[in-house]
């Protein structure tokens, strides 16, 4: 398919944009750009939250929908390379989601790298979601009806959260929901990071960064906390929504693990966007393709915790 005309124009905007390789953290970080205020999603209430864990105290934020459909909760992991954003980066995705599911959200502000390198966003995510439910009575939602999702790196602390979970104990998922997830190493390298290496927003180079800042080392691309791809087994773990995009380094990787929860038994709904590129679900303003697939995505929270 050729590439999507409204994400053309988005690449051609970022063409003078310096490499994200090449750009030192906090000026990475500051270059994020999300949509003013009055352009996102109206939502029924947003909460600033505090969230206290073993040692630290970690900033989250709740949105609940004006109408409800489920008191179930969705946990939102944003992407970034486990570098970059924030809350705020990907606020207006969160209000798209709770509108769309009719249910609250909760997102994550975990630990970011090189500062808190891995697995510190791993623990943030796993403690963070056993404090939601332990705390379900006061957040009123229901911890019977938890769906835990992300994109990019999001994405691989949501399947990694799944996992531990599964290992390790916590609140029982209805769900996951895996947006261009980071699975394995950037080497050896995949087709979709080879064909689409440049040129498509995310680059190999880029990520090549992303993991040297994640990781401690390289003995860490094989711990199966920060590669889920790597895991011995995939059994037992919640239905998952994976969805790709055809002009994505990551495509490849994000497929093969749902191949691979197929394979497992796990109940899988797979969609690869073509024409997008990484990323797409934060440009649903600018395309309407990419804001089709995040309301496709709230429908399959909607239903997943409703089923």
């Amino acid at each position: 398919m050729p590439l999507d005309p409204e994400i053309a124009l988005v690449l051609g905007a970022l063409e003078s944009a310096p490499p994200m390789e090449s750009v030192p953290v906090e000026v990475l970080r500051a270059s994020l750009a999300y949509p003013p205020l009055e352009r996102r999603t109206a939502v029924g209430e947003v909460i600033d939250l505090q969230v206290p864990l073993k040692g630290r105290v970690l900033s989250a934020r709740l949105y609940r929908p004006t109408e409800q459909h489920s008191d179930g909760v969705t946990m939102f992991f944003h992407g970034g390379g486990f570098v970059i954003g924030s809350l705020d980066t990907h606020d207006h995705v969160c209000r798209d989601l709770c509108k769309g599911s009719g249910a609250a959200v909760i997102a994550l502000d975990y630990r970011l790298a090189p500062e808190h390198p891995f697995p510190a966003a791993v623990d943030d995510c796993l403690d963070a979601i056993r404090w939601v439910a332990q705390h379900a009575d006061t957040l009123s939602i229901d911890p019977a009806r938890m769906v835990v999702a992300g994109d990019s790196a999001g994405g691989n602390l949501a399947a990694v959260t799944a996992l531990r979970i599964r290992d390790e104990g916590g609140p029982r998922l209805r769900g996951q929901i895996l947006v261009y997830p980071v699975t394995g190493y950037h080497t050896p390298p995949t087709r979709s990071y080879i064909d689409n290496q440049a040129g498509y927003s995310l680059t190999r180079p880029a990520m090549i960064r992303f993991w040297r800042d994640y990781l401690a080392g390289e003995h860490d691309s094989t711990h199966v906390h920060a590669c889920p791809l790597l895991a011995l087994s995939l059994a037992n773990l919640p239905p998952a929504l994976v969805v790709t995009a055809e002009f994505d380094p990551l495509r490849d990787e994000g497929e093969a693990y749902a191949h691979r929860l197929v394979d497992a038994g796990v109940p899988v709904t797979l969609w690869r966007y073509e024409g997008l590129i990484h990323g797409f679900f934060r440009m649903g303003l600018v395309c309407a393709k990419a804001k089709e697939g995040l309301l496709r995505s709230a429908q399959w929270i909607r239903t997943t915790m409703n089923g």
